[in-house]
């Protein structure tokens, strides 16, 4: 099994920045895919960003040009730069990763638990 454990949320104000660090662990082979969602509260949850193994990265409209997505797969942990942050950026934030762990024979798509990110006017 693997699990994913976010960390760096909190209250900032707009205009602020943030980091998002999302470690994965426990019996992992290989890691695909890497990405951040958010979910506002009465909204459907969306993508922010992703991140392929070779680096390539996918933005939302919204974040583009204030958000950047990195991972450093040594430490299989993905992280979220946010800058410029605006109350509209205010939501929980989950990471999720494809994950193939030892003796597995495919990929399975795990979650982290959330972090909350609160940016006040």
């Amino acid at each position: 099994q693997a699990q994913l454990v976010e960390s760096g949320g909190g209250l900032v104000q707009a205009g602020g920045s943030l980091r998002l660090s999302c470690a994965a662990s426990g019996s992992i082979f290989s890691i695909s895919d890497m990405g951040w969602y958010r979910q506002a509260p009465g909204k459907q949850r969306e993508l922010v960003a992703d991140i392929t193994s070779g680096g390539r990265t996918n933005y939302a409209d919204s974040v583009k040009g204030r958000f950047g997505i990195s991972r450093d797969n040594a430490k299989n942990t993905v992280y979220l730069q946010m800058n410029s942050l605006k109350p509209e950026d205010t939501a929980v934030y989950y990471c999720n990763a494809g994950v193939k762990i030892y003796y597995s024979v495919s990929y399975s798509l795990y979650w982290g638990q959330g972090t909350q990110v609160t940016v006040s006017s």
